[in-house]
């Protein structure tokens, strides 16, 4: 089963915030036995959206087979103004070239949504994404992952995720590809 880890950030640098989110998720559903591909929308080239262009462009292309081919989609943001950055949702609205497919957009494909923001509100981010997968027929998980950046990286090793975090994001790993929610 393919995954697609899209990250949101135009932060490309491994040891990012969302360098190091992308690992991790990567890193666990690889170990998991899951077909995992980041898509970093900083490396992907996708231009502003224009479906008045006589060709799709190829950085469209690529991005629309990635997400299509996965089953199951991580999207996960920085919390920009109150927002999803401005470039993500150019991405995403580039799906509208799957409008006339047999089933177009991202219909069926599961979601999970991470956000993270310096202060507490990252859930905006997450509903931002919400309500946009809902609206491309895809079904976000019952359970996300709103981070406070100062809490994400543990105290005594900066660069590995806290075990506070690593429990949630194996939870949304664990839903995701079960869609089944343990108790605890």
């Amino acid at each position: 089963m393919k995954v697609v880890i899209f990250n949101g950030s135009l932060e490309s640098r491994p040891e990012s915030t969302s360098g190091q989110i992308s690992k991790y998720f990567a890193e666990k559903l690889g170990k998991a036995g899951f077909q995992t591909e980041i898509f970093n929308l900083a490396d992907s080239g996708i231009p502003l959206f224009d479906l008045s262009l006589t060709r799709k462009p190829l950085a469209v292309e690529r991005m629309v087979q990635v997400f299509l081919e996965a089953e199951i989609h991580i999207w996960m943001a920085p919390l920009y103004h109150g927002s999803i950055p401005g470039v993500m949702k150019n991405c995403i609205d580039w799906l509208e070239v799957t409008a006339n497919h047999y089933q177009p957009y991202l219909t069926d494909k599961t979601v999970g949504l991470v956000c993270w923001a310096d202060g507490l509100q990252a859930m905006q981010g997450i509903n931002t994404m919400d309500a946009v997968a809902k609206s491309l027929r895809a079904w976000p998980i019952p359970f996300s992952v709103p981070i406070i950046r100062s809490t994400l990286f543990d105290q005594e090793d900066p660069i590995k995720i806290s075990a506070l975090y690593s429990d949630k994001f194996d939870k949304l790993i664990s839903i995701a590809t079960t869609k089944k929610i343990d108790k605890i």
